[in-house]
């Protein structure tokens, strides 16, 4: 009796075992649904004097997610009729803005504003020309819905992604197991785009690095010291732009990233009322996000609206001054000058030298940067 027990026992224990042998591996990354959690992380490499990037705790950049989001960002099915993708309206050569004064979306309708470049996003704080969201992870999702843009569902993309022979398992690599939705997708694209570094112009080797001498155009450096010095001896750009006091951004960082340069005339002030729309405030009317002068060669038509086409022409603009109202940026209504500043021919033509050193030709040939689609 005690040995046909213990062979019972014994059974017991060998079947025990075979089905303890047969499950499946939760170690396996392909089932374990913590892939987000095992993910390559991405090295983030901050340059040389930049400041700590906005890198939010709940999407860490991994290279997954950022090879997902490239293909997001270039993929025209997220559109509603798949004719336009996020690249459509950014595009590199271009520092990922686009050549003319407002887009067009999938319907031919004109956007309502200029499309701003693409780089360095990791260090901004606030997007689009009004501020109106404070995460790309929200700005990437309203382009998507947009009527004047890609005029879609998240609901159709969703599907569009989920019947695709790769993107479910590259949302798996990125995110886990039933990772296909509408955040993870904004997710992904914001991954990308934080990846978009600029930062190797001919300033940043001279000045920022030090590993040039000097500038190819010598007028450069004079430009330089004419941008970062106050009026009424320099062009005065630095509270907005400057070169170390924006550390090296060279655009709207901490408290100043909102203003009005004079660039509307009162009328214009009702047909867009800027940042107002965002904060309801009457004293935000008019303001617009001051962008970043890196690249300022590449992306051109300039300012919100685009009405500005050429480096020659915004020189000008400021040379000779805009709309002053109540609220145009104090920084610009000095006193006794008004917005009129009387620049030499040789002093604009060094502001000009100095703004085309700020172009980086490795950033928009970057080959992370480009449409995969094109392979």
């Amino acid at each position: 009796m005690r040995a046909l027990r213990y062979s019972i026992v014994l059974a017991l224990l060998l079947v025990i075992v075979i089905l303890s042998r047969c499950k499946k591996d939760t170690s396996d990354p392909d089932v374990s649904g913590t892939l987000w959690n095992g993910a390559t992380p991405y090295t983030f490499k901050i340059p040389e004097g930049f400041p700590t990037p906005n890198i939010p705790a709940d999407n860490p950049m991994t290279v997954e997610g950022i090879k997902l989001g490239r293909f997001l960002f270039y993929d025209p099915r997220l559109s509603k009729d798949s004719s336009m993708s996020c690249g459509s309206c950014h595009h590199p050569r271009f520092a990922f803005a686009d050549e003319t004064p407002s887009s067009k979306g999938i319907h031919g309708d004109q956007t309502r504003r200029n499309s701003m470049p693409l780089f360095n996003l990791a260090w901004q704080q606030n997007f689009f020309w009004d501020g109106r969201v404070t995460s790309l992870e929200d700005q990437a999702l309203l382009p998507v819905t947009d009527q004047l843009e890609l005029d879609n569902s998240w609901e159709t993309v969703v599907k569009r992604l989920e019947a695709d022979s790769v993107y479910p398992a590259m949302f798996k690599a990125a995110f886990g197991p039933d990772a296909i939705t509408k955040e993870n997708a904004a997710k992904a694209i914001a991954q990308f785009e934080r990846s978009i570094v600029s930062a190797g112009s001919e300033m940043d080797k001279v000045v920022r690095l030090k590993t040039k001498t000097a500038f190819d155009d010598a007028r450069a450096r004079q430009g330089m010291e004419f941008f970062e010095t106050p009026v009424p001896a320099g062009a005065d750009c630095f509270h907005c732009h400057g070169v170390q006091s924006t550390a090296y951004i060279m655009g709207s960082l901490g408290v100043l990233q909102f203003s009005n340069n004079g660039l509307d005339k009162p009328e214009d002030r009702l047909i867009d009322r800027g940042r107002e729309e965002v904060t309801g405030n009457p004293d935000d009317r008019a303001l617009f996000k001051i962008p970043s002068l890196r690249n300022i060669a590449l992306s051109r038509p300039y300012m919100h609206d685009g009405s500005i086409p050429d480096l020659d022409s915004i020189v000008e603009f400021y040379n000779s001054g805009g709309d002053t109202t109540g609220n145009t940026d104090i920084l610009l209504r000095h006193p006794g000058l008004g917005l009129e500043r009387n620049w030499t021919i040789e002093q604009k033509e060094s502001l000009l030298a100095f703004l085309r050193s700020l172009t980086d030709y490795d950033y928009i040939s970057n080959p992370d940067y480009q449409d995969p689609f094109d392979n």
